[in-house]
């Protein structure tokens, strides 16, 4: 009985995020172009075996960007966590004293749904699982009307949790996995099973059928294996990967060095493009967004009418522009990255900050507020550059990305 409700809940979620059509048209513009940038020889595979599954993830995406589509809320319900990661942007561990109640959780979750093109509420933390109230506020968000995704580590994704969590409306579980290698998870992770628990979560939440999503964080420690893993994924039924850069944020602050600079981001971004090619799952960059701009340049299609058509389904930084980073004690930020705050949810509605937000504004407007070699970039509208590495950087977010590799002269 509960098989068949859940199967009516997803059939009707589905139809809600096919309205408006124009919406799901520009989502499928953007991966056919995103297939022809590519050249990728696995679309097929993917559109057979993913694209009904992460059509209720995507939620009615407007295109493809940092994070693959702006109207994206993220709540770390928690900074509670089981792990001490060593790039770790919340720096979780206990539980927080001023951490939002279950009531005004729930008043959140009630703010999100009534909000225009919010169709997807993404359970971040810490880790959320470890949150005592996890399921209600699944399950209340899911009443709501909200497709629910969980971000976690996955180690306490037992076989029962995994199917609590898709009777509560789970579509997606995103775990954090950050080599093929378990030697170098585990000691990222700063645990000796992590490896072996995030897979067994990812096996469970697959039995349970929930799409799976890895989470990836490129750093010097690991950059040599992120190959396999991308590999190793297609055998785990991955569907959607993000390849996160390390932003110095956070705990990450202490390993600077291991961040990519200049010519490491440049070499992610073209593995990516290559290693793209041969796998069924979609592999989308976060904190790289010169990755679009780089598929025009690498097809030589640069042109103004190029850039007209990819400006429409590439977004690039997401912050702030859709995206949205509620934390723990409801601050308001641009994304986990960007450590600057736009306002609380207990003393402002989320829809007012949203919208009126000095912070957010100014990310919405590239022609006018972005400095240095982003503001003159001919790419600002697909790109933007990551706000996220301008502040961890020079403690502006609308400075120049200093990772930034494109010959980005405006014409």
């Amino acid at each position: 009985m509960k098989k068949d409700k859940t199967s009516k809940y997803q059939i009707k979620t589905i139809l809600s995020i096919l309205w408006p059509p124009s919406s799901i048209l520009k989502q499928f513009i953007s991966i056919f172009l995103f297939k022809h940038l590519i050249k990728w020889k696995y679309f097929y595979k993917w559109l057979f075996k993913y694209s009904l599954k992460t059509i209720p993830v995507a939620a009615g995406a407007w295109g493809m960007g940092c994070i693959g589509y702006p109207p994206h809320p993220v709540w770390e319900v928690t900074n509670a966590c089981n792990l001490n990661c060593i790039h770790c942007h919340a720096a979780g561990g206990k539980p927080a004293k001023d951490e939002l109640t279950t009531e005004e959780g729930k008043k959140l979750i009630d703010e999100i749904a009534n909000m225009k093109g919010f169709k997807t509420l993404v359970y971040s933390g810490g880790e959320p699982i470890m949150r005592p109230d996890i399921i209600e506020l699944l399950n209340y968000s899911k009443k709501a009307g909200l497709i629910n995704i969980i971000a976690t580590n996955g180690i306490l994704i037992t076989e029962e949790m995994a199917f609590k969590l898709k009777q509560s409306g789970v579509f997606c579980v995103a775990v954090s996995l950050d080599s093929s290698d378990s030697n170098i998870h585990n000691s990222i992770r700063k645990h000796p099973d992590a490896f072996y628990k995030a897979m067994r979560g990812i096996k469970n939440a697959a039995k349970a059928g929930i799409l799976i999503q890895i989470n990836t964080t490129a750093m010097e420690y690991n950059f040599e294996t992120l190959g396999k893993l991308l590999e190793m994924g297609e055998d785990l039924g991955t569907g959607i990967y993000l390849m996160y850069q390390l932003v110095p944020v956070g705990r990450g602050n202490k390993i600077e060095d291991a961040s990519l600079k200049v010519n490491k981001n440049e070499k992610l971004l073209k593995f990516l493009a290559e290693k793209q090619k041969n796998i069924s799952a979609i592999v989308e960059p976060v904190a790289g967004p010169q990755y679009w701009p780089y598929l025009l340049e690498k097809n030589n299609k640069t042109s103004s009418f190029w850039r007209f058509i990819a400006e429409r389904v590439f977004f690039g930084c997401a912050a702030g522009r859709g995206f949205i980073y509620i934390k723990a004690n409801g601050d308001v930020w641009p994304c986990p990255f960007v450590e600057v705050n736009a306002g609380n949810i207990r003393e402002q509605s989320l829809e007012y900050i949203y919208k009126n937000s000095t912070v957010l504004n100014n990310l919405r407007d590239r022609e006018n507020t972005l400095k240095g070699k982003c503001k003159t970039c001919k790419y600002r509208k697909m790109c933007g550059g990551c706000r996220g590495r301008a502040w961890a950087y020079t403690g502006d977010y609308l400075a120049e990305d200093p990772s930034c590799f494109l010959n980005n002269t405006e014409e």
